[in-house]
């Protein structure tokens, strides 16, 4: 299997699956006397941890991280950084009805017709365990990038209920278990996702991420535009369907005066009167707020009986046992912060590289 690491200069390589014996990665590229412990790994771990209250899966997993390599008195050495998290709470017997039969909305289907094998335990290696991995290697990213560089996540629509921009409220994001920014609509979402869970259904949502204090300038015109790259970044996410940056598909609704984002001088900078571009132009930053939006399908693991197909080409009907997210998207929010914080960091050593600034 290949395409298992992402980035050119700051780049990690994962592996493991997601009832195996654990997952990891390994980074490269990490400049050396970075200040860096298994606390502040384990800071943005605990974020997506599952387990953390009734609307994520009640797996049971602590996600402590080991550093095996790359880091001596609490320093990065420039050496690859190698990062271990052991699975503890794996229920495979929960995937015993369905060894041969195909889920669904899953990979099932499709990594069996590749590989001839796959996993049937959780997914293997197409479960979003993995995604714990890029977690930490965005811990690592965000220290290169420094305290400048601000990256946060918000859901901001749970199935058709979106909340009301005029109520964005970063400090409230911490305040419930949605990462919502408005409160009313955390409010409303508590309802909505209890009914859900209870049917043992599940459901979409849309998670926005804003990268303040980025300079202008990173990324590359052609073929490695900032955008496209954070586009990659962020498909890669398990269940993520659509990608966005700024206006995104809105943008084409507007006319060109409503579109151009006019710029000034104040207090001797150049200034822009509005965002549509999500912070990049030409595929280079422009100083503003980075901003992108994913859109996240429904689990595909439901309680509700589905018609399929089984290894043998017959028909059957599949129900999906175990412990599994009415909304995935509310644990995506510290994964897509992680997959934009690690294209960023990616971005920021090859501008350095090139221009030395």
């Amino acid at each position: 299997m290949s395409g298992n690491g992402f980035g050119h200069l700051f780049r990690f390589t994962t592996f493991g699956e997601s009832h195996g014996p654990g997952i990891g990665l390994v980074v490269d590229g990490v400049p050396p006397r970075l200040p860096l412990s298994e606390a502040d790994i384990q800071h943005w771990l605990d974020k997506r941890r599952p387990g953390t209250s009734r609307f994520v899966t009640q797996r049971r997993e602590p996600d402590t991280v080991e550093i095996l390599s790359g880091v001596f008195e609490n320093q990065t050495t420039g050496t690859p950084i190698g990062l271990l998290i052991r699975n503890q709470d794996m229920r495979s017997k929960d995937y015993g009805d369905i060894m041969n039969v195909f889920r669904p909305g899953h990979a099932d289907y499709t990594y069996f017709t590749k590989y001839g094998i796959r996993d049937y335990r959780g997914g293997g290696r197409s479960s979003a365990r993995e995604t714990a991995c890029r977690v930490a290697a965005g811990a690592i990213a965000r220290k290169v990038l420094g305290d400048g560089i601000s990256i946060r996540g918000a859901v901001v629509q749970i199935g058709a209920n979106a909340i009301d921009a005029a109520r964005w409220n970063w400090d409230e994001v911490e305040r419930n278990p949605f990462w919502c920014p408005d409160s009313a609509a955390a409010e409303r979402w508590e309802v909505y996702l209890d009914d859900i869970r209870k049917k043992g259904s599940s459901i979409g949502a849309v998670v926005e991420v804003t990268a303040s204090g980025v300079p202008a300038g990173w990324g590359a015109p052609v073929y490695d535009k900032l955008d496209s790259d954070l586009a990659k970044a962020l498909m890669s996410i398990n269940a993520v369907k659509g990608v966005e940056i700024g206006a995104g598909f809105d943008a084409a609704k507007l006319t060109g005066e409503e579109n151009a984002d006019e710029m000034r001088m104040v207090d001797g900078k150049v200034a822009f009167d509005s965002n549509n571009a999500g912070g990049i132009l030409g595929g280079l930053s422009s100083g503003q707020d980075i901003v992108c939006r994913i859109a996240v399908k429904p689990t595909s693991s439901i309680l509700t009986p589905r018609h399929t197909v089984d290894v043998w080409g017959e028909e059957a009907e599949v129900v999906t046992k175990g412990r599994h997210d009415p909304c995935v998207g509310i644990r995506a929010v510290p994964v897509a912060e992680a997959m934009v914080a690690c294209t960023l960091a990616d971005h920021m050593m090859r501008h350095r590289a090139q221009c030395g600034t």
